[in-house]
């Protein structure tokens, strides 16, 4: 069986990014695609451009912390195609970075519902169409900081270390009830997106604004397209856990000193950024 080719694929935070590059690879593999997104012009952009590649394409706007909106679109995909084999869970959002004294629980509780309450949410609602498929694959969309923590970034952290204890969980609980379902947690570091872009609007610290300065110019080396093909690389081959940029780096780091690499991404921190 093809794994991309006829198979319905849900892709949510499509309009941007790793989202919006894998909703193009998928209808370039030959998957019929269903694409997300909170920002509607966004996400118009992107199925206009996936119609015009003649790609079967079902777009609906979605805040994916919102479980009844989430539940609905579920829903509304499964009515659309009859079916659903994949689903990309890669809606996320960044944080501003500050010391967690200075993070109100506003900010934290938004990048806790949208990063990790939307992965919960949308496996909870599209597994039992995943198993029904026969052909299934769950994709959950984790990160570097999945590995390994930085400071300032605590909810961020939070959010990507749950994310990735929650896939490994439930592809566990899969392959014991013998599940039709794959599983598989994506580490993204480096990839060129705008989750570290801050409006110019924004009140920040010049830390804030170094630091971004750092990542979009010196740090996010693999583009968005790359990243997708080597996702669907990893799909097709059924793996359980790609690493993609430094992020490889980073988990050999984690692995030879578990106890001790807070202190040097502490002094990489403060060297990098002031």
């Amino acid at each position: 069986m093809s794994t991309f080719t006829g198979k319905v694929a849900v892709v949510t935070g499509a309009g941007s990014g790793i989202g919006r590059a894998l909703a193009h690879a998928l209808g370039a593999a030959g998957a019929r695609v269903a694409i997300s997104d909170v920002n509607p012009a966004n996400l118009a952009t992107v199925e206009a451009e996936l119609r015009a590649e003649r790609i079967d394409v079902h777009a609906l706007p979605l805040d994916v912390s919102d479980r009844a909106a989430f539940a609905a679109y579920a829903e509304a995909v499964s009515q659309h195609f009859g079916v659903v084999h994949q689903l990309y869970n890669n809606a996320g959002i960044g944080a501003s970075s500050r010391p967690l004294v200075d993070t109100s629980y506003e900010i934290i509780d938004r990048v806790l519902a949208v990063n990790l309450g939307g992965v919960i949410t949308g496996t909870k609602e599209f597994l039992p169409r995943l198993i029904a498929s026969g052909d299934g694959h769950l994709i959950n969309v984790s990160s570097l900081n999945g590995i390994m923590a930085q400071p300032r970034l605590a909810a961020y952290v939070t959010s990507k270390f749950a994310v990735r204890g929650f896939t490994e969980a439930v592809r566990s609980e899969l392959i014991r009830l013998g599940a039709p379902v794959k599983v598989t947690v994506i580490h993204p570091g480096g990839v060129r997106t705008s989750i570290a872009e801050i409006p110019a609007s924004a009140t920040v610290s010049a830390v804030e604004r170094r630091q971004a300065e750092v990542y979009n110019t010196k740090l996010f080396r693999m583009t968005a397209e790359d990243a997708a093909a080597r996702i669907l690389k990893a799909v097709a081959a059924g793996k359980g856990r790609l690493r993609l940029g430094q992020t490889v780096a980073v988990d050999r780091l984690v692995r030879a000193f578990p106890q001790s690499y807070p202190r040097v991404v502490a002094a990489w921190d403060k060297r990098t950024f002031g």
